[in-house]
C-alpha cells in the first residue's frame, strides 16, 4: 500500500500561511476544533506546524502582549516547541507509520517541497482497526 491512500489533500485541509497572526491562527484553530496546524509559506511548501501550546507560551512569556494585539505577531515568530517532520509522497509506508505514532497527523510533500495535504493518524487507525478485524 502507497501513502496516498491516506492523504487528505491541501484543499480539504485547514493550514495558515506565513503572513498569518497569532490572531488569525488563533481564530482559524477555534473555527476548525484542531490542537496543531500546519504552515505553508508564500510558494507553498510547508515550513512547519503551529499548535495551541505555542502559542500560548508565545503569549505568556513576551511582554506587552495580550488578547488585544495578537494581530500584530506573525506566526512565523512563534517558536515551535515541537518539530513535526513531513513525509515525501513517495515515502515508504513505514516511514509515514514511523512518524504518525508521535504526530497526529503528518504533512505530505512532494519532490519539490511543496505541500500537498496531510495524513492524519486517525485515518490510519480507522483502516487497520477495520482490516483487523475483518
Amino acid at each position: 500500500m502507497r501513502i496516498e491512500h491516506f492523504l487528505l489533500p491541501k484543499d480539504r485541509v485547514a493550514y495558515l500561511s506565513a503572513g498569518a497572526t497569532m490572531l488569525d491562527a488563533i481564530t482559524h484553530l477555534e473555527r476548525c476544533h484542531y490542537t496543531a496546524i500546519p504552515i505553508i509559506d508564500e510558494t507553498g511548501k510547508y515550513i512547519g506546524t503551529l499548535s495551541e501550546g505555542d502559542l500560548l507560551w508565545k503569549l505568556k512569556n513576551t511582554p506587552g502582549l495580550t488578547f488585544d494585539n495578537l494581530d500584530t505577531v506573525p506566526v512565523t515568530q512563534v517558536n515551535k516547541r515541537i518539530h513535526h517532520e513531513c513525509v515525501r509522497l513517495e515515502a515508504d509506508l513505514d516511514d509515514m507509520l514511523q512518524l504518525a505514532a508521535d504526530q497526529n497527523f503528518v504533512p505530505v510533500v512532494d519532490h519539490d517541497g511543496l505541500f500537498i495535504g496531510i495524513i492524519r493518524r486517525r485515518d490510519i487507525i480507522e483502516y487497520y482497526t477495520r482490516n483487523i478485524t475483518d
